[in-house]
């Protein structure tokens, strides 16, 4: 019986579609059973019916582990879709059973949790104390691809390289500012051209971040390159390492602000147009949300200073 059979929802297992995506996120077999607390032997043989079922191999077995093949791709989208609109469809159906409000499930980026969100949040758990709100810190281009495979509810980030077809609403704006010790050279300055810092050592945000994104971007238009001598993963770590000499760093004014650094550093705004960063809700439909998602966007849109639109 060919895959494309209207019958095939009927051989389809979900656990062997959640066992699965476990292979696929660890890259293991053996690991994934460890996980799962299943054999690894009865963990293969039901990757086995599954392509069978689907008629064609998903994953490619060596001697390291695994790698999925372009159909294996595809059937990791759709499962995690599925999966996550059955454990949608649990937690909703369990508000009428135990009377509780719901959970959301939201991605954010590192800009995004570190400058609004703690207050933000706060303040809507106060209001809705039966709400539980699943908060994940990723990469803006993870956010958006959790929010396009149906990982989250919704994501927050920065927008500037695009959403595909997800809806988006006006959330808040961010500036980015260069960081130096406060006796650097740049710091007496009001502002500072990007092109500027380029004959410094920097210290970057990882290479996938919006923010090392959008540097890299504006130097190769210049046609220069940046001189990256350490990456962190931290905002508070750029402090760190820039307060002991390694560098100067980009990074948004609030997180700056907000950051409990040791040392003098200064911040100096940049000067280009694409420092004044946009930061956005995202969903695939804001009309078809959970009840209790659709209220923390209510919530968070309100928090919408005047003037920052969508755009």
């Amino acid at each position: 019986m060919p895959p494309s059979s209207p019958n095939l929802a009927r051989r389809l297992d979900l656990t062997s579609l959640q066992l699965f995506v476990a292979v696929c996120e660890l890259g293991s077999i053996g690991k994934a059973a460890e996980r799962e607390f299943i054999a690894p032997s009865a963990l293969s043989k039901r990757l086995s019916d599954l392509e069978a079922a689907l008629g064609t191999a998903l994953l490619h077995r060596h001697s390291r582990g695994v790698h999925l093949t372009p159909a294996g791709q595809n059937l990791l989208h759709h499962a995690r879709s599925v999966l996550f609109s059955l454990e949608r469809m649990q937690t909703e159906l369990a508000e009428y059973a135990n009377g509780a409000r719901g959970q959301v499930r939201v991605h954010a980026s590192i800009s995004a949790t570190v400058q609004f969100l703690p207050e933000d949040l706060g303040a809507f758990v106060r209001a809705h104390q039966g709400i539980k709100i699943d908060l994940e810190e990723h990469l803006s281009s993870e956010v958006i691809r959790a929010v396009q495979e149906g990982a989250a509810d919704f994501g927050v980030c920065n927008t500037a390289d695009g959403v595909g077809e997800l809806q988006t609403l006006p959330y808040r704006q961010d500036q980015l500012v260069l960081i130096v010790p406060t006796g650097h050279v740049l710091a007496a300055q009001n502002t500072v051209a990007f092109a500027d810092t380029l004959a410094f050592d920097h210290v970057g945000l990882h290479s996938n971040s919006s923010i090392y994104v959008a540097m890299r971007q504006a130097a190769a238009a210049l046609g220069q390159s940046i001189k990256l001598r350490i990456q962190v993963t931290g905002l508070d770590a750029m402090g760190r390492m820039i307060h002991n000499g390694l560098g100067v760093g980009v990074m948004p004014l609030r997180a700056f602000m907000l950051m409990h650094s040791t040392g003098e550093l200064t911040a100096v705004p940049l000067g280009d147009a694409w420092a004044n960063r946009r930061i956005e809700l995202l969903a695939r439909d804001f009309s078809t949300l959970p009840r209790t998602a659709r209220l923390l966007v209510d919530h968070l849109t309100a928090m919408t200073p005047q003037g920052v639109k969508a755009t």
